[in-house]
């Protein structure tokens, strides 16, 4: 891995990705889009966040950046005034995960079975398993994250059901894809996919290599969402998409973004295949008539590693 990727993800773990470097958060505001059914989209900084509200609560599809809970909360409220019951983390990133400490203490979790009808003091945090182990560390070890913003219910199995407001979510993990915990989040009665960073509007998909995560993995997601979503008349509308970071989506803009990736792909694989370098694989400019919409020379994710790190995942297997 380059220095230049190595540094990407370094950033990442210090809480800036996706964010210029010098990003402050106080004139950043969160505003709120009416998705369909019950759930509701929260753009700010970070990552977008994806909210669930009805009688039983709030549930939240990631926390975005620390620095931006109380407006967060301040969004939520604005939707609804009962306790925020659930978080479920897409994964680790600290764009996503950031809030998770702040806004799970001011919610609360429903309790059954032998506990009544009491509840916790604290929202209930779900992720894979991979979540939590990456932001935990082995005993004696100084974690990346505090405890507190740990997820509390993890899954470990390809799918978690949850049914909150009067309506089934599935809870899908991608292996190996952005990283190696990927959940996609699918709200069966309201007909919308939060898809975390498994699918964005705004670069080239982001591959994090140290965390587990792979080209392959990433065009699997999209077809698994591509498997979930159907349109309305004419291919517009149907089931609605929210990405990572971007603007709001349905099915056609991820069928446009899938086959992009998947046509990049398979230039750099048969490349790699004719044992071609890494430099001269760059020099082929393999993603040229994409790099209008999604390229960047600078930045947090720009063309370069992108292209090494579909190279080096597809280097793996060859």
């Amino acid at each position: 891995m380059t220095g230049a990727l190595r540094t990407a993800f370094a950033l990442a773990a210090m809480g800036w990705m996706a964010t210029p470097q010098n990003q402050t958060f106080e004139n950043v505001e969160v505003h709120v889009l009416p998705v369909q059914g019950n759930v509701y989209m929260l753009v700010g900084a970070g990552g977008n966040i994806t909210v669930q509200a009805g009688n039983e609560g709030v549930l939240l599809v990631d926390t975005s950046f620390e620095q931006m809970s109380d407006k967060v909360v301040a969004a939520i409220r604005n939707l609804s005034d009962k306790p925020i019951r659930y978080i479920i983390n897409t994964h680790a990133h600290p764009d996503h995960v950031g809030g998770n400490a702040p806004i799970a203490k001011l919610g609360m979790t429903i309790a059954g079975g032998n506990m009544g009808t009491g509840a916790s003091n604290s929202a209930a945090i779900i992720a894979h398993e991979n979540v939590l182990n990456r932001m935990s560390a082995p005993t004696g070890q100084q974690a990346p994250t505090v405890s507190a913003a740990w997820p509390t219910d993890t899954y470990f199995t390809k799918k978690k059901e949850l049914f909150f407001n009067g309506e089934p979510i599935e809870i899908f993990h991608e292996p190996s894809a952005h990283t190696d915990g990927d959940s996609l989040v699918f709200f069966r009665h309201s007909d919308v996919i939060s898809a975390g960073d498994l699918f964005v509007t705004t670069t080239y998909p982001v591959i994090d290599l140290q965390r587990g995560g792979n080209i392959q993995g990433i065009i699997g997601a999209l077809n698994h969402i591509l498997d979930i979503a159907i349109p309305k008349e004419k291919q517009e509308g149907g089931t609605y998409v929210i990405p990572g970071h971007g603007r709001l989506c349905d099915e056609a803009d991820v069928l446009e973004y899938r086959d992009m990736v998947t046509i990049i792909r398979d230039r750099i694989q048969d490349l790699v295949k004719k044992g071609m370098t890494l430099d001269q694989v760059k020099a082929a400019r393999p993603t040229l008539d994409y790099d209008g919409r999604y390229g960047a020379k600078t930045g947090f994710w720009t063309t370069d590693m992108f292209i090494e790190a579909v190279y080096r995942s597809l280097a793996k297997k060859s």
